[in-house]
């Protein structure tokens, strides 16, 4: 372990939406050490290479401003045990060799599950970044993985009450603590940035409130081949009336054109974009769809009405906001709520207040502090 001088964290990351939460720890890490407190933060990031191209990975390091990881694991795709279990075997290596203080875990992936388990095996201490979510839903593999990381954490970061009594209601109440989403830090640090870095929207010929965005990647979704159709053909029906958006995640790219052969001349498929142009296309659409959680909230944030293409959702509140709807994969059921959305008048304040980074930092330091007396 480090000494008493140095606290020193290893950050496992392999996906997407944990790229744009760490961008929020190692700004607030980079903050503090410039105010020169004692003990400084060490960071040593781990990309598990499970989002491995350059759209859903390497960009998002040039436009968050996230260190370049120490190490890069290039574990691929492959079914949830092989990669799971070449996460495991690698990252365990590696938190040998580091030695570090805390592993930092975020979200609920099979790089979160990998971190968990090495970390724990190891006895290191590991703090859970959106701790306590649930959607109770056991088919998911993201559930299974959250309530594993969860059980195995030390400290947990929780975005909201209902988080916390979820955990409550498993027996877990040490270590709990409520700081908000860190996902608010990094929209609010891109909606700073979006006008001078985007041109997106003239890139593709779109206007304000004129185009639907849609995003599908969730395995409950690509990996039901009935329910993927109806998606695709209900977003097909769609764009007959208004252009849809859709940026294509890999694996959706890989479904549509090597499993379902499906042909949908009418929806405007794009290749994945930047964290600049994605919060672009999501502040200026009418209306989105989607099966991601952080879009889901990116949307709330920016009162955006939002269709969750799945039958339940950890981020309950915006749907008892009235601000979210969920509609599954009933073609009936999305297409009406597309068309009859009521944009309610209320929007009240949910996740925090845009400094979970920060709170999240000052309680590494302080169990730290309580360890090394």
């Amino acid at each position: 372990m480090t000494d008493r001088n140095q606290l020193k964290i290893v950050t496992i990351i392999g996906a997407r939406p944990q790229f744009i939460k760490a961008a929020t720890i190692s700004r607030a890490i980079a903050a503090h050490n410039r105010s020169g407190t004692s003990p400084a933060v060490v960071e040593i990031l781990i990309h598990t290479g499970q989002h491995y191209d350059d759209g859903m990975s390497a960009i998002f390091f040039r436009e968050l401003e996230i260190p370049e990881p120490k190490y890069n694991l290039n574990v691929g795709s492959g079914p949830h045990g092989q990669q799971t279990g070449q996460m495991l075997a690698t990252i365990e290596e590696t938190l040998l060799a580091e030695q570090p203080d805390w592993v930092l875990i975020y979200g609920d992936t099979n790089s979160t599950l990998a971190g968990a388990l090495a970390a724990a095996k190891l006895h290191i201490p590991i703090a859970h970044v959106e701790a306590g979510l649930r959607s109770f839903n056991r088919r998911m593999p993201e559930e299974i993985n959250r309530i594993v990381a969860d059980r195995l954490a030390t400290l947990l970061f929780c975005p909201s009450q209902t988080s916390v009594e979820n955990l409550i209601a498993e027996g877990i109440v040490k270590g709990v603590s409520i700081v908000g989403d860190v996902m608010a830090d990094a929209l609010e640090f891109a909606v700073a940035k979006v006008s001078d870095n985007s041109d997106i929207l003239n890139r593709l010929g779109l206007q304000p409130q004129s185009y639907l965005l849609a995003t599908v990647h969730r395995a409950e979704n690509t990996g039901d081949s009935q329910r993927f159709r109806t998606i695709m053909a209900t977003l097909s029906e769609l764009s007959e009336r208004e252009p849809v958006i859709l940026p294509l995640h890999p694996r959706t790219k890989k479904i549509l054109e090597h499993t379902l052969n499906l042909e949908l001349p009418s929806l405007r498929l794009i290749d994945p974009v930047g964290y600049f142009d994605i919060i672009a296309l999501e502040k200026s659409a009418r209306l989105l769809l989607t099966d991601s959680g952080g879009m889901q909230k990116e949307a709330y944030w920016l009162k955006v009405p939002c269709i969750t293409l799945r039958d339940e959702t950890e981020w309950v509140e915006t749907v008892e906001s009235g601000w979210n709807i969920l509609a599954g994969a009933n073609q009936k059921k999305i297409i009406n709520a597309t068309q009859n959305f009521t944009q309610p008048m209320a929007h009240p304040d949910l996740y925090g207040d845009g400094h979970a980074a920060e709170k999240i930092i000052i309680s590494l330091l302080e169990e730290n502090a309580l360890k090394n007396e």
